[in-house]
């Protein structure tokens, strides 16, 4: 009674005997009450919904988890930084400058690239990435990364600066940031950090937070739970000598001792799979029967591959790009060109603008630009390129229409940038076609001469 006590006070919620019978565990197995004892698995434990929790019982442990990060962290670090003018509110050319120097080389020996592979693998396993500009002489020169979850947000706000600030705060806003390396118990000193001083990218905002970010793994972990249970299940199921799981009951008779010595002898003759479809001698009034299901019954690979299409939905990368099964049994070069283009469009790209801009707070834009980021030398958009010269070339032939048209050629330039047709103004000239036979152009000889 006292088991059932504790549980209840460190649950809050009373138990039903369902939850009650499985809590007896002895050596890692799980031994309900009553009932016998089989070979079937025991339940997953719930990874800790913390950075460190997710990178050590996720990503490190989850195949299908590596595979999704993989391919999103392969992709992502691939882009460059540069500066985009802005030309009457539509983008213009890209350039750089040395303001660009801090994402180069945020620390030494490190690129742009492992900047990025840093901040995607923060922001996705701890929902957010930190790094905190460094400066010498009053120039910026490196860009550390700073573990996220040992840095603390601190709010603010104008009316009422006495108060404590929260989540729903109208006029709350980020004064700061709180690193203390090693965590909150490390014993070492905190560093501070105002907020322009400090790159926050957080992709995946937490709803029930205002500034915090939230690791896409979270809305799946029962999914990621579920395939470590199924890939356990089929470690198991080799280990074990690929049979089913066994009861073997014995009749009442038996003695304590005689039970023990044929439990030795069984698992000497026909335990592990090197003694797997064996015959099975058995004696004493034992009797063995087959429970719960093989993979053939529970059509693992189907059961196993719907929970790793819907872990790689979660992660924004189409199954056949990260090689999973089922993405595998419907790809053709067609099917896969469409997965990249997603893959591209849906997830890259809107990563990169976000990146863009919270790396933008602490650099120094030129006047009249906009931090942005080039993929004009990533292999994996080659294709895009195809596509973006095929666009322009039916630009060029819409310039050609609206300029023989009488258009002006500024006027024809600026309705094709900005995909506005009133921007065009007409020159007074049209084509000699639409004139009427044996009138004379303006500016041309007259009919006498």
């Amino acid at each position: 009674m006292k088991l059932i006590q504790a549980l209840r006070a460190r649950s809050g919620d009373p138990l039903n005997f369902q939850e009650w019978t499985e809590y007896f565990n002895f050596n890692g197995l799980r031994n309900p009450l009553f009932g016998p004892t089989t070979t079937l698995g025991q339940k997953q434990e719930e990874p800790a919904s913390t950075f460190e929790g997710y990178v050590q019982s996720v990503y490190k442990a989850n195949g299908i988890v590596f595979a999704c990060e993989l391919a999103r962290l392969m992709l992502f670090s691939e882009a460059r930084f540069q500066f985009r003018r802005r030309v009457l509110g539509r983008p213009g050319e890209l350039f750089g400058t040395d303001a660009l120097a801090p994402l180069e080389t945020p620390w030494p020996n490190g690129t742009t690239g492992d900047l990025l592979t840093r901040m995607i693998q923060d922001a996705d396993l701890g929902g957010n990435f930190y790094g905190a500009l460094r400066k010498k002489r009053g120039k910026p020169i490196r860009l550390p990364r700073l573990r996220p979850d040992w840095v603390t947000i601190i709010l603010g706000s104008d009316s009422e600066p006495d108060s404590d600030i929260g989540f729903g705060d109208v006029d709350a806003e980020v004064l700061g940031y709180i690193y203390k390396p090693g965590g909150p118990n490390s014993g070492k000193s905190a560093q501070n950090f105002l907020a322009h001083e400090v790159v926050h990218f957080a992709p995946v905002p937490d709803p029930l937070a205002a500034f915090r970010g939230m690791s896409w793994l979270t809305p799946v972990i029962r999914e990621v739970m579920g395939d470590q249970a199924a890939s356990t299940h089929k470690l198991k199921f080799f280990e074990q000598g690929a049979t089913p799981n066994m009861v073997v009951s014995f009749d009442a008779s038996v003695q304590r001792d005689d039970f023990e010595k044929w439990m030795k002898l069984y698992e000497q003759n026909y335990g592990g799979a090197t003694n797997a479809y064996k015959t099975m001698y058995l004696g004493a009034g034992a009797k063995a029967e087959a429970v719960g299901a093989d993979m053939r019954n529970v059509d693992f690979k189907k059961v196993q591959g719907a929970g790793e299409t819907r872990i790689a939905a979660a992660a924004g990368v189409p199954p056949i790009i990260a090689g999973f099964s089922e993405g595998l049994e419907s790809a053709t070069y067609s099917n896969y060109g469409q997965a990249r283009r997603r893959f591209a469009d849906g997830t890259m790209r809107p990563l990169w603008r976000q990146a863009a801009g919270s790396l933008a707070t602490v650099i120094d834009v030129p006047r009249g630009a906009e931090l942005w980021y080039d993929d004009r030398d990533i292999p994996f958009l080659q294709e895009d390129r195809k596509d973006e010269a095929e666009i322009q070339q039916k630009q060029a032939q819409t310039l050609k229409t609206l300029v023989e048209a009488g258009f002006t050629p500024d006027s024809a330039k600026a309705a094709v940038d900005a995909d506005d047709m009133g921007r065009l103004e007409h020159s007074g000239l049209v084509s000699v076609q639409l004139q009427p036979p044996g009138a004379v152009p303006p500016g041309g000889p007259s009919s006498g001469e």
